[in-house]
């Protein structure tokens, strides 16, 4: 990638330089061009041109600028951000909160993304796993589940968490168990980041931060703790950040989601973002069949059957019914 960056800056036919967005604080964007980081403030036009997302540019897109003056601590260029290439994929979920249709991209471009949980401190929520499972699945983006905090297991909670686990894994969906405490499975994790470009997703306090110091020291994110009266962790990271692995490979992490709701799915399509529910979808009766209450259904024949489980044909409903009645039912 660095390479793509580096060559032919005038390949526009303009004098601007070509680079890619590393954090963006919302009015603010850091961008890499080769070596270099620009802070980079995005054209008035772009905004308007993108009046359905919360903000027009993701960590991850890949952009022109235009250099400019010095910015006034003189720390690096500022330049304007002219123009915002075509993306390969994004990582989008509904905006928090009450402001309905609008669309969050959290990122842009990405190889692979992990639902990053933890084990305890907070407690794994399968309802945001399946959510972000579907908006990985509906762009195309491969996606599994990091449980972190593995220290944390006891006899109490490991069978509770493995039924979780196993689930994700025979669905096909890779698993990893991680903790930066004991370094459990942070080398093999450090492996499949290499020459991908990889995001870390997931609620505050799972440890997100954690990892990527644990996967390259050289980076010190900012690590928060969890609420004793709340369970849920503190928000650190604020703002989406590329980091640039020492060994090969680019990781994002996001700043902590408590909720995921999807988005720019219509109900007929949401069976095709649960795994299990393709081997069926071309015995029911009806094409556009939604998969809760016509006859002839398949896809409940199956779970009748045992072949899906009734734990995710709950979450397809929860998920089904929200998106059918545009609601804030996202998967707290």
């Amino acid at each position: 990638m660095t390479g793509k960056i580096e060559s032919d800056q005038r390949a526009a036919g303009e004098d601007l330089v070509r680079g890619v967005v590393v954090k963006s604080t919302g009015s603010q964007y850091e961008v890499q061009v080769g070596n270099e980081i620009l802070k980079a403030r995005l054209r008035g036009r772009l905004r308007l041109s993108h009046k359905g997302e919360t903000n027009p540019v993701a960590v991850g897109d890949r952009v022109w600028l235009r250099r400019g003056t010095q910015t006034a601590d003189a720390t690096a260029p500022e330049a304007a951000l002219e123009r915002i290439e075509p993306r390969e994929n994004r990582l989008v979920r509904r905006a928090a909160g009450r402001r309905v249709g609008l669309e969050q991209v959290l990122v842009a471009n990405v190889d692979f993304a992990w639902a990053v949980q933890s084990t305890l401190l907070p407690k794994l929520n399968p309802g945001f796993v399946d959510r972000f499972l579907v908006m990985a699945q509906h762009e195309g983006i491969e996606a599994g589940l990091i449980v972190n905090k593995a220290d944390l297991l006891t006899e109490t909670i490991r069978d509770a968490v493995a039924f979780w686990t196993d689930l994700y894994s025979e669905l096909g969906y890779p698993v990893r168990y991680t903790s930066t405490k004991e370094d459990t499975g942070i080398d093999e994790l450090r492996r499949s980041l290499a020459g991908k470009t990889t995001v870390l997703s997931g609620p505050s306090g799972v440890g997100k931060s954690s990892l990527i110091n644990a996967i390259d020291p050289r980076h010190r994110a900012r690590v928060g703790d969890v609420s004793e009266k709340t369970r849920k962790g503190r928000h650190i990271t604020s703002n989406a950040t590329l980091y640039t692995l020492q060994d090969s490979g680019r990781l994002i992490d996001t700043p902590g989601l408590r909720e995921y709701g999807v988005i720019d799915i219509e109900p007929w399509e949401l069976g095709h973002y649960f795994v299990e529910f393709l081997p069926h979808l071309h015995s029911c009766h009806y094409p556009n069949c939604t998969h809760d209450h016509e006859p002839g259904c398949a896809v409940v024949d199956a779970m009748e059957r045992g072949e899906i489980s009734d734990v995710r044909w709950a979450s397809y409903l929860s998920i089904l019914g929200s998106i059918q009645k545009g609601d804030a039912d996202v998967g707290r």
